[in-house]
């Protein structure tokens, strides 16, 4: 008879649980990017996919309760850039409450749409909101493919066990 593996108390159903759970889960991690009112807005996001080919769709979730998120709620384009393993600082940046996200050093330009594009990422894509679905605390955006460039260079960034970090071999 095999032995079955040893597992842990299972626990009921709360944010600690869903938390704990993801910190397991690698993703890839992206800056979404958006004009608001007064100015360039963005945020890091780790939920980005593809939903969609026939036409080319993307979504990720936003908190409503983060500083972007008012812009986000408005913006008819966004922009979404794919990180390099080399941009852990700039995922931080975008990641922390109240830093100056577009300040020196990260390196921008308004592009198509007037949606900010940043520089030297993997890919980045021009995107429509065509939904903003509610999901709890959070809305899903759904966002059909404009334009974008996918030639940059490099490794991905991951986000794994709470931090950033590279692929491995």
């Amino acid at each position: 008879m095999t032995a079955l593996p040893q597992l842990g108390t299972p626990q009921l159903a709360s944010p600690d649980l869903l938390r704990s759970t993801f910190r397991r889960h690698a993703a890839g991690v992206a800056v979404i990017t958006a004009r608001g009112a007064a100015g360039p807005v963005g945020f890091t996001a780790t939920s980005l996919t593809s939903v969609s080919a026939e036409p080319p769709m993307i979504s990720f979730g936003i908190g409503t309760g983060a500083s972007s998120w008012p812009a986000i709620a408005e913006a008819g384009h966004i922009g979404v850039h794919v990180l390099g393993e080399h941009q852990g600082e700039l995922a931080a940046t975008f990641a922390r409450s109240g830093a100056d996200r577009f300040g020196a050093p990260t390196v921008w330009h308004d592009g198509p749409e007037g949606v900010p594009v940043l520089d030297d990422v993997l890919a980045w894509l021009v995107c429509r909101v065509v939904a903003r679905v509610p999901a709890g605390d959070h809305r899903i955006v759904l966002g059909e493919v404009v334009l974008g460039d996918p030639t940059g260079g490099g490794r991905p960034l991951l986000y794994h066990q709470g931090r950033f970090t590279a692929l491995r071999d």
